[in-house]
């Protein structure tokens, strides 16, 4: 079914639906069952993600979890673009749903994970490396610097804004990343009650 072809509205609304619900998929829940019959929010701090299924299951399960979730982030991207033909502000809530569908999966009762390998995955759909290595080399420096690592994450999100400004044109992909940055400042809202300080070296975020 062409749905391109039978209506630039039906192309979006599938395209932000596809993005929702791919975002939302829990596999780090499912493949953690799978490989470990726990539940991997019954370790750590209970968030359903890549930290967690490697505290519960080891480096490789870690490892699969975390790259299914970035490629959650980039698939809704990449098919509202280049198979649909969707960009500007619709390929933006293409990007900020993945990310609503990680942080609110109804497959978890509306309480998803934290959404930041689903956010990288988005950005790889964007912009391919541009935007993804600034993240990484940014998180990689703050979280080595700062905790709780809630603040090495905003200290990412502040990096992220700066390569969009610098090197991504149009009005859209900022929009689309300041949606992302307020859905994920706000999963991490518990740890920013909390105030910033240097990491001393040894130390951990409690």
């Amino acid at each position: 079914m062409d749905l391109t072809a039978s209506s630039p509205w039906a192309s979006v609304a599938f395209a932000w639906l596809v993005a929702f619900l791919s975002g939302s998929l829990p596999f780090s829940l499912w493949v953690g069952r799978i490989v470990t019959k726990r539940d991997v929010r019954e370790v750590g701090d209970g968030n359903p993600g890549a930290t967690n299924a490697f505290r519960a299951g080891g480096v490789w399960l870690g490892i699969a979890v975390l790259l299914l979730d970035v490629t959650k982030g980039v698939l809704p991207v990449v098919l509202a673009r280049d198979g649909l033909g969707l960009g500007g502000w619709a390929l933006a809530l293409v990007a900020v749903l993945a990310v609503a569908g990680a942080a609110f999966s109804p497959f978890l009762g509306f309480r998803g994970g934290k959404a930041l390998a689903v956010t990288l995955g988005t950005w790889i759909g964007l912009t391919t490396w541009t935007i993804p290595l600034v993240a990484i080399v940014a998180i990689v420096a703050a979280t080595l610097l700062i905790q709780p690592d809630a603040w090495a994450v905003a200290a990412t999100l502040a990096a992220m804004f700066l390569g969009v400004l610098l090197w991504v044109p149009g009005g859209w992909p900022l929009g689309a990343l300041l949606l992302q940055a307020v859905t994920i400042l706000w999963k991490h809202r518990a740890e920013l009650a909390q105030p910033p300080r240097r990491r001393r070296r040894g130390s951990r975020s409690p």
